[in-house]
């Protein structure tokens, strides 16, 4: 992923500077004219905007903490994968450091990184956010969700639990059809005209959350007898 971004700002005319713990992978990315830094410091110091986006935030942490006093006036953009309680962690640790702080969720995969459809959710510093919007555009379309540094994980979070439901769901529908011996060509156009006709009650779902959730807290009222 770590490449694609690189390679994406770069086809955008973006001067690039890239630290990867993988020299080779670095290089590669020399060849289509980013500058390769020998250290992080040096990665650090080369821009006002840094994208850091690493197998876990322990890992960023790890990785920036030596180079600390390098991110003073700076934006961080962190584009690891996490929960919320790591994001708002990371976003107080980079505040402490005098850096700005925006997280983010990669709503996409590798090869549509610089596409219309690889969705980048971000949030944070909205400051920050608006002054790095048009760098960030090169990704892909952003979606800022709010000052709060834990959204962005929280929403990829939820958006990937209701995509795996969606796919657990067919998986056990082809399991019942194909235990029949009916082929799952024949029953997947039926499944999924199903699934496309289901997709017209969520925004009544969340018309009515407000009054489910009412109705929730009342049942579990001491003396309410629901």
């Amino acid at each position: 992923m770590g490449t694609a971004l690189a390679e994406a700002f770069l086809n955008q005319g973006h001067a690039v500077t890239v630290w990867n713990r993988s020299p080779a992978k670095a290089e590669a990315l020399a060849a289509k004219g980013a500058i390769v830094a020998k250290s992080v410091e040096e990665a650090v110091r080369s821009s006002p905007l840094i994208v850091a986006c690493l197998l876990v935030y322990d890992t960023v942490g790890e990785v920036l903490d030596p180079s600390r006093a390098a991110l003073s006036g700076r934006t961080l953009v962190n584009l690891t994968n996490g929960t919320p309680e790591q994001a708002r962690a990371m976003s107080g640790w980079a505040v402490s450091q005098g850096a700005s702080y925006i997280d983010g969720g990669v709503m996409a995969v590798p090869p549509m990184i610089g596409g219309p459809h690889a969705l980048i959710l971000y949030s944070g510093s909205r400051q920050a956010f608006d002054a790095c919007s048009g760098q960030l555009g090169a990704l892909g379309t952003s979606k800022f969700l709010g000052e709060d540094a834990g959204l962005a994980p929280l929403y990829d979070i939820s958006l990937l639990t209701g995509m795996y439901g969606m796919f657990a769901g067919v998986l056990q529908a082809l399991a019942l059809t194909g235990a029949a011996g009916i082929p799952a060509g024949e029953f997947m156009p039926l499944l999924a005209s199903w699934l496309q006709s289901m997709q017209g009650l969520l925004p009544k779902w969340a018309r009515t959350d407000r009054q489910w959730r009412s109705h929730q807290q009342c049942r579990f009222q001491p003396g309410h007898a629901g």
